[in-house]
């Protein structure tokens, strides 16, 4: 939905598919899309062909890192042996930021989950804990409204924000999700492509379209700090200064 609105707006878009399956379908679901990179980001060198592949079609004006799966998920490791949560809506988001030439404006989806939740930095891989679907995914949306306000921090040229679409009816909210499907794709539009003066902020945090407070965690320069290393870490990429 964010794609169609944003080819309607005049912007070119590139898509993400996981595979080559997947990849169709998104072109038949917007044909006008310019193109779409293929990469599983459920593993370190998926996500690495990602980035190559959107970096071969030169520098992009926003990247909206969307990508994720959802709360139900029952523990499952990949093959670097990374809880799959973590791996995708973590771990890639920030090699992907990190391998992918600086854009203007970075947006990260969050959710209303990640109010509820802490970083739990010191047990980031779920080696300690009883898995719990519901809570790794909450961490890992407030993984993703950290590092977007790190970027933010380190770099003041691009505008860095985070957001949550609300909890709507998708296959991952589930057929009774409560929250307007009409407004879940509007914000992160607005924050890639808009002009309106109140989309040019960095640093922050939406919903709906207007600014709202996060988990505070998410605002510790720490607790940033300790996700980048931790995430360089594991991955390899360090993140440019």
């Amino acid at each position: 939905m964010a794609g169609e609105l944003l080819v309607q707006q005049g912007h070119q878009v590139v898509l993400h598919a996981r595979n080559a399956a997947r990849a169709k379908d998104a072109c038949l679901a917007l044909p006008r899309a310019e193109a779409v990179v293929e990469g599983d980001l459920n593993t370190i060198a998926g996500a690495k062909v990602v980035a190559e592949q959107v970096n071969e079609l030169g520098r992009f004006d926003a990247v909206i890192h969307n990508a994720a799966v959802g709360y139900r998920e029952s523990h499952t490791l990949t093959k670097d042996g990374l809880p799959h949560v973590f791996a995708i809506n973590t771990l890639s988001a920030y090699i992907l930021t990190a391998l992918i030439e600086r854009p203007q404006r970075l947006v990260y989806l969050s959710s209303g989950m990640h109010h509820h939740v802490d970083a739990n930095l010191d047990d980031i891989l779920w080696r300690k804990r009883r898995w719990d679907g519901s809570t790794a995914y909450g961490e890992s949306k407030l993984h993703d409204a950290m590092l977007a306000f790190a970027v933010a921090r380190r770099w003041p040229n691009v505008r860095s924000n985070s957001l949550e679409p609300g909890w709507v009816p998708t296959k991952m909210g589930g057929p009774g999700a409560p929250d307007d499907m009409e407004q879940a794709h509007l914000t992160q539009s607005w924050l890639a492509s808009g002009d309106d003066p109140k989309s040019q902020m960095s640093g922050k945090y939406f919903y709906h379209l207007k600014q709202m407070q996060p988990n505070p965690q998410a605002h510790d320069p720490a607790l940033q700090d300790r996700l980048i290393a931790i995430c360089a870490e594991i991955s390899g990429v360090t993140l440019p200064k």
